[in-house]
């Protein structure tokens, strides 16, 4: 099955470990003495690069397709909800005071929605998200 918010990563090795990079986020590199400090560097990094993305309002490129045996790096699904939330945004060229007239609050209250380092409830997204005509679904497999 493939993972939404898994994002394969090509691996080369180097002399004296791993080099990590990820075909769909360029801005994600990093390396590792180990295999295993490469994976947990990779992951770190991940999530370093997603505020670029937040930071310039561009929206974050969806994950290719991992070939098979290709390991992948996943993001938490609160980080993955909330660049749902950016990608829609930068799609509808909408901004959070648009989206905070529609949901009936503040304009600050949508920028914490599209802050990694803010906490927010899954409802809040889903309504951010349904304010711009989208529903937010969750499953189990």
């Amino acid at each position: 099955m493939k993972r939404l918010n898994s994002y394969p990563i090509e691996l080369t090795e180097d002399t004296g470990g791993y080099v990590v990079t990820f075909p769909d986020i360029p801005e994600a590199m990093t390396q590792g003495d180990t295999l295993d400090e490469a994976l947990e560097m990779a992951q770190d990094v991940l999530l370093i690069a997603m505020d670029f993305y937040f930071e310039d309002k561009r929206p974050v490129p969806m994950p290719s397709k991992a070939a098979k045996g290709q390991h992948t790096i996943q993001l938490p699904l609160s980080v993955w909800a909330k660049i749902l939330v950016l990608n829609e945004l930068c799609h509808q060229n909408l901004q959070p005071a648009d989206v905070a007239r529609k949901m009936g609050t503040r304009p600050q209250d949508v920028n914490r929605i599209l802050n990694l380092h803010c906490t927010t409830k899954i409802d809040t997204i889903a309504a951010a998200l349904h304010a711009v005509g989208k529903e937010l679904s969750l499953s189990i497999d």
